[in-house]
Formats: structure tokens, C-alpha cells, sequence
């Protein structure tokens, strides 16, 4: 090779590579740097698809697109629906909230939260299949939130250290603790417990020192945040169904251009797929985890038949707040 040639290939070279003199690679568009929450810890599928979803970004945008991801709703003082106003507002970029605490900003939300309202994710995907995801994405543009797509936190379940739950009756005077939603607080206190709302963040200290008896929550947030440390009786009766709504600030959304959309949402999709997947496979080892450290009762569809019998009522009360249009959004059978 000529010497004329050798040079000609080496400042082909450092070109390419962006490392001569002061030739440098620069991303190729706007630059972002974004934030995130999740209301547990680094441990929960939550975290894990959260974390997937930045490096989707980074990797997809070529480094233009930096998502930074809290835990324990930091960037709220640990208060979840803060943190959701914060998404609505713009204080902060995007986040994993439950339908639960959307609902405590518009309770239409809770309607695919209702109490027994599916047997199994079998019934639960045939309704987010059908309408629940037009509907939720809808409602979440109306408070200024885009909605990417559902991720889960699957059935809630519930523990306490008082005694073990089996039907409506056992659950008479247990002080326990349940997101800030009327629904929920009318289902306990219809049924006889004593229903108390606080942060999540302060569960586990409250169950400590004995301020609440028991909790609700799904199996991956009960495994994750240790909560058999402190719970004697754990009951698994899949009582209500509870999507995560991954949130973008809507004003961040549309402002992007349809590339960068597609960047968004196309990680999105990858993100909550992993989550739920994740999520559904983990369901059933914290469960038999959980048993070999506190007492568990599985009930049988006999025993659920008795809770669905008696939140009726509380159906016929909510059906005015959800309205027509969100109860066949939420329909297995839609």
C-alpha cells in the first residue's frame, strides 16, 4: 500500500471513529434527560422493567434519550399520588403508577379494580383485549398523562397478624392498612375490618410497631418488600386486579417528534411485556415463598363465592361512579 494510500485510509479512520484532532461523534437530535418512579424497591419486576425501558432508550435513541429511575416514589416524599401529579404537571417525566392511585384523582379509574370482578388473568386479559385500554388511555389524556400501555402488579392479596382470613366475618376489627382509594375503603369497612389509608412507604414500620394489623397488596410487593418479617397470616384470594399505567407527561409526549414517539413507545411495549410476563412467572414461587414463612390460606371457589355474595352492594353503588362506558370497558365479556 502507497504511503498516499495509508494516509488516506487512516483519516478515513479517524472520521469514522470520531477520534482525531477535535472531529468528535455527536447524537444526531435533541438530547433528553428524564426522570422516573416506581413505588417500591429495586428488587420488584416494577424496577426491572423500568430499568429495561431506559436502556431501550438509550440504546434505541443512540444515547440521546437518558431516563433516570427512583424508587420508593423519591421524587414525592413516598407518596404515590403525588408522584402522579407530578407526572400530570411535568415536575417529572414518567413513572409505574397503579390504576388505584389514578383513582384517587378520578375514581373511573377504579373500575378495573373492582373487588372480585375477574376469576384469573384469563378473564383479565380478555378485558384489557377488549375495551379496558382505549378506555384507560382516554382517561389518562383527559389528567394530562400519556399512557404507554399496562404493566401489572397482579391480584392483591392480603396479611395480618391477627388470624387467618377465610370468609367475610374473620375479617371483623383487623386494622388494616389500604391505598387511598373509597372504593376499597368501603369494601373493608363493609365487611367489617377497620380500613386505614398510608403511604406504602410506611407499611412495613407501621406493621412493626403494631399501628395497622394487616395489608393488601400483590405477591410481587409483599415478596419484595419483606413484609413476612412482620405479617403472621398471609390469605391468597385474588380479591382485586391491579394494572400499572407506565405514564409519560402528555405535553413531553406530543412536543417529541414521531420518531422519538415511536422510540417511546415501541420501548414501552417491549418494557411492560417483560414486566408482566416477569411478573405472572414469579407469581407462584412468592406465593409457595411466602408460605414456608407465615401461615397461608388459599381459598377455594366455595369461599370466594361467599366475598362475591357479599360485595354486591357495593357494586350497585359504584356503578354511578365508574358510568356505563367504563363498566363495559372493563367487561371480561366485552
Amino acid at each position: 500500500m502507497s504511503k498516499r494510500l495509508r494516509c488516506a485510509v487512516a483519516l478515513l479512520a479517524c472520521l469514522v471513529l470520531g477520534g482525531c484532532g477535535s472531529v468528535n461523534a455527536q447524537p444526531v437530535g435533541p438530547v433528553y434527560t428524564w426522570d422516573m418512579t416506581v413505588t417500591v424497591g429495586e428488587s420488584s419486576t416494577w424496577y426491572q422493567a423500568a430499568e429495561r425501558f431506559a436502556d431501550t432508550l438509550e440504546r434505541e435513541s443512540g444515547g440521546r434519550m437518558h431516563l433516570r429511575v427512583f424508587t420508593g416514589e423519591q421524587l414525592s416524599a413516598g407518596d404515590p399520588a403525588a408522584g402522579v401529579e407530578q407526572l400530570m404537571n411535568g415536575d417529572k417525566e414518567f413513572s409505574y403508577n397503579s390504576t388505584i392511585i389514578y383513582a384517587g384523582i378520578d375514581p373511573r379509574f377504579g373500575a378495573i379494580n373492582a373487588p372480585f370482578l375477574y376469576s384469573g388473568y384469563d378473564e383479565a386479559d380478555r378485558a384489557l383485549r377488549g375495551g379496558a385500554v382505549p378506555a384507560y388511555e382516554k382517561l389518562s389524556a383527559e389528567i394530562g398523562v400519556k399512557m404507554l400501555g399496562f404493566g401489572e402488579s397482579g391480584f392483591r392479596q392480603l396479611t395480618n397478624n391477627v388470624r387467618p382470613v377465610s370468609e367475610p366475618a374473620d375479617l371483623e376489627g383487623i386494622k388494616t392498612r389500604i391505598p387511598g382509594m373509597g372504593m376499597l375503603t368501603d369494601f373493608f369497612r363493609g365487611l367489617g375490618a377497620n380500613p386505614t389509608t398510608m403511604n406504602f412507604s410506611e407499611v412495613f414500620t407501621a406493621l412493626q410497631q403494631g399501628t395497622i394489623e394487616g395489608q393488601e397488596n400483590p405477591m410481587d410487593v409483599i415478596s419484595s418488600s419483606g413484609l413476612a418479617e412482620v405479617q403472621r397470616y398471609m390469605t391468597v384470594w385474588n380479591y382485586v386486579y391491579d394494572p400499572l399505567v407506565l405514564g409519560m407527561n402528555q405535553e413531553l409526549f406530543d412536543s417529541l417528534d414521531p420518531g422519538d414517539q415511536k422510540i417511546v413507545q415501541d420501548a414501552a411495549m417491549d418494557a411492560n411485556a417483560f414486566q408482566v410476563r416477569t411478573n405472572r412467572g414469579l407469581e407462584q414461587e412468592q406465593i409457595a415463598e411466602q408460605a414456608a414463612l407465615i401461615e397461608t390460606t388459599e381459598l377455594s371457589d366455595v369461599q370466594l363465592e361467599r366475598f362475591r355474595w357479599a360485595v354486591r352492594p357495593l357494586y350497585e353503588e359504584y356503578e354511578q361512579v365508574w358510568g356505563p362506558d367504563m363498566i363495559r370497558a372493563v367487561s371480561s365479556e366485552s
